[in-house]
């Protein structure tokens, strides 16, 4: 099978080309982000907001505990990219990005703690927080019962879905026509 060379990363030379700025926070750094902003906005103590999906899982709160887990479950696609900001060294790529994430809080409190974070998250103070980190909401859903069977005993559980936003630009070498090898012929 015959390989294909990198390039030296900029338009210059044919080849791929990798963004040549860093990324946002995704994976485990997106889960910081969202666990400081849920546990902040609903009042849990800080273990008590987990990501649903972890490597090495956690042994689970007791009935008797109030926690909540959450896990981004769908992220639809923006096809509508931009490339702006077109320099001698390079351009961006700007993408609006909306991805959703499931909300499970449980515990004697479940809905308490879940009517907590949904009125909570519609204050234009917390908003504004939540845009220092990157993110900006978009909507979520009314609250569900779904109570859950844990260790043969039933646990409440009030799940809703939150709709984020974020911008996010990636830098790449493609650098602008400064000249062409053109040649006018003619009158």
């Amino acid at each position: 099978m015959e390989a294909f060379p990198l390039s030296n990363n900029t338009s210059t030379e044919a080849g791929w080309l990798t963004p040549t700025s860093g990324d946002p926070a995704y994976d485990e750094a997106l889960d910081r982000l969202l666990s400081q902003w849920m546990r902040n906005v609903s009042g849990l103590p800080a273990k008590m907001v987990m990501p649903r999906w972890q490597k090495d899982q956690p042994a689970l709160p007791s009935v008797e505990t109030n926690w909540c887990a959450f896990g981004v479950t769908g992220w639809p696609i923006d096809n509508s990219p931009a490339f702006t900001n077109q320099t001698d060294e390079g351009a961006q790529l700007w993408r609006h990005e909306t991805f959703e994430c499931l909300a499970s809080f449980y515990g004697p409190a479940g809905m308490a703690y879940a009517s907590r974070f949904r009125d909570g998250i519609s204050i234009p103070q917390n908003n504004s927080e939540l845009n220092t980190l990157g993110l900006s909401l978009g909507d979520c859903t009314g609250l569900t019962p779904f109570p859950e069977l844990i260790n043969q005993q039933w646990v409440r559980r009030y799940d809703m879905t939150v709709r984020l936003r974020r911008k996010i630009i990636r830098e790449y070498g493609i650098k602008s026509l400064v000249e062409a090898p053109v040649t006018y012929f003619g009158e």
